[in-house]
């Protein structure tokens, strides 16, 4: 099936952009990687009027530490993330997402921006990204905001962007000394999104207990959410079976996994509490290094 006809304009800035979703309305769509919006177009399940492609805007893409964050460009690709030496010694959480994110293709050309505006319940990044304290940063035609990524999500493929804002950059605080994450996922086949996924960051205080903690959950209830009362439920302890085995059962409670060829609801709840056991455990020896 072929897509119904379109306008499509190549931006060249990101005011340019932003003056174009503004004049577009609910008729435009961003075009990132292509990866999620073309494949709805060809089975005119997304019919935009306008297309807009930013993937020639310069500054848009890139990885570096600056500020005290580590800050993401939108625009960039999943593939920059494998190739990252500063994503593999100081932010292994998210190499642990890339590796299993899709295939080559869907990584050489896939971006972290369209992933998060497409919000998938079962993408990566969303899941990933909860458990780093992560801001979003959105330009509209009134400028920049920041938005936490707890608050991102609102429904299912709905996100808190207005119609005429633009994702632009990514920013998570710089990994603390004797702090350690994770990423876990269950799926069917490589290439697949999450049947379950859980990510998990631990800081350690002076005494090896946990002083902080952050558990994401994702592809178990109709947005990825934080498992608050597992992240309660870990502060001041020490690292522990019992401690992340009681994680994990109040990670399973706070889920909401329907039925569908994945798996049944129990079996769902029951791969949140192993996922988030070894997500925990994984967390706790990074830090320990």
């Amino acid at each position: 099936m072929h897509p119904r006809a379109f306008e499509y304009v190549r931006a060249s800035s990101v005011p340019e952009a932003v003056a174009l979703l503004a004049k577009g309305g609910e008729d435009a769509k961003i075009l990132a990687g292509g990866q999620s919006l073309i494949p709805l177009m060809k089975l005119r399940l997304a019919a935009p009027s306008l297309v807009i492609d930013i993937g020639h805007i310069p500054g848009l893409s890139g990885i570096r530490e600056e500020g005290g964050f580590l800050r993401i460009g939108a625009m960039t690709r999943h593939r920059e993330f494998e190739s990252s030496p500063l994503i593999r010694e100081r932010y292994p959480l998210l190499a642990d997402a890339v590796k299993v994110l899709g295939d080559p293709q869907v990584r050489n050309l896939g971006t972290i921006g369209g992933s998060l505006v497409h919000a998938d319940p079962a993408g990566d990044w969303g899941t990933a990204l909860l458990a780093l304290d992560t801001e979003l940063v959105a330009t509209g035609p009134a400028g920049d905001r920041s938005l936490s990524i707890d608050r991102f999500f609102e429904d299912p493929f709905t996100t808190a962007l207005s119609p005429s804002e633009l994702l632009t950059e990514i920013r998570i605080p710089k990994a603390p000394a004797r702090s350690g994450g994770a990423y876990k996922k269950l799926k069917r086949k490589t290439g697949d999104f999450a049947t379950v996924a859980v990510s998990a960051r631990l800081l350690l205080g002076p005494e090896g207990k946990i002083s902080e903690a952050r558990v994401g959950i994702g592809a178990v209830a109709p947005v990825p959410f934080r498992s608050i009362h597992a992240e309660d439920s870990l502060k001041g302890r020490s690292p522990s079976d019992a401690a992340f085995g009681e994680a994990g059962r109040l990670a399973s409670v706070d889920s909401q996994p329907g039925s569908d060829l994945h798996g049944s609801p129990d079996y769902k709840r029951a791969m949140v509490r192993v996922l988030t056991r070894r997500a925990l455990e994984t967390a706790t020896e990074r830090a320990r290094m």
